[in-house]
């Protein structure tokens, strides 16, 4: 089995200013997107201009930042949150919420298709294929913190990691005796995500994207298809030490959080064809 490297999370430091990894997938995410959008944007019959991304990435980077990290906050560390307001604004020290910077990036897509006279799903439509290479991006940043592990396994992909670099992880979520054992093989559950949720559905929504739509459909995918990597991924990742299995010693928060995503994502994609479908017997 590999030994995880336990990398710094520093990636360069000059005088008082440190560039973390965690910060550098941030940017690769929302490069990635920029560019993702402008090609899109390019499509003939896409009725959006290169132009129209510079502004829909500022948006949406202000629903990812402040919503990931107030989703965290109120759904991961609501305690931590009342003991050190201030630790919400320590965005350098990890903790966000993919379900919160979602629902931030819902706000902001109101906000940009009011301002630009656009509907919602217009906007949704176009930007979910967008999205996944920078959950990927994010997923590679949680493995570089080594945050976010799986449980413990024998395959041969699995992490040996150090109970000394990580004792929160093997005494506090394992509950693993102190002195009884020095490593721990676990799944790096980060790089199923980056797998799954960044690259396996990114092909998908793009390659379901490439051609016309009815409004809500990619949307609706996206939802479904993110929704269902995650309640599944969910089954071999660690809860949070602090908060445990919410029921039945398997379901997390991060299911309870995807089973709406999946619900919704199916009920989008039912109604655009539904409608789609009673416009073309009208005419």
């Amino acid at each position: 089995m590999p030994i995880y490297p336990n990398i710094d999370p520093v990636a360069l430091s000059v005088g008082p200013i440190s560039i973390h990894w965690y910060g550098i997938m941030y940017m690769v995410a929302f490069i990635g997107g920029w560019w993702l959008g402008r090609v899109r944007a390019a499509r003939p019959d896409s009725g959006w201009k290169a132009d129209d991304i510079d502004d829909l990435l500022f948006y949406m980077a202000l629903g990812i930042i402040l919503g990931g990290r107030i989703g965290y906050t109120l759904f991961y560390g609501f305690d931590n949150l009342i003991r050190d307001p201030l630790s919400l604004f320590r965005v350098w020290e990890g903790g966000m919420s993919f379900h919160g910077g979602l629902l931030g990036v819902m706000v902001a897509l109101m906000l940009f298709a009011k301002r630009f006279n656009r509907t919602f799903f217009e906007c949704t439509d176009f930007v979910a294929p967008l999205i996944p290479l920078g959950l990927g991006a994010g997923r590679i940043g949680n493995f570089i913190n080594g945050e976010l592990w799986g449980g413990p396994t024998s395959l041969p992909w699995g992490f040996q990691i150090n109970c000394k670099d990580f004792p929160s992880v093997c005494f506090d979520t394992l509950n693993l005796a102190e002195g009884t054992l020095m490593s721990q093989a676990l799944h790096p559950n980060q790089l199923y995500e980056a797998l799954l949720e960044g690259i396996l559905l990114f092909i998908i929504l793009w390659l379901y994207s490439s051609r016309p739509r009815p409004a809500m459909a990619v949307s609706g995918l996206f939802l479904t298809g993110y929704g269902v990597i995650r309640f599944i991924i969910e089954f071999v990742r660690l809860p949070d030490a602090h908060i445990g299995y919410l029921a039945f010693d398997w379901f997390t928060m991060g299911q309870l959080l995807s089973a709406p995503m999946i619900f919704g994502g199916l009920t989008l994609i039912l109604l655009s064809y539904m409608r789609r479908n009673a416009v073309s017997c009208r005419e």
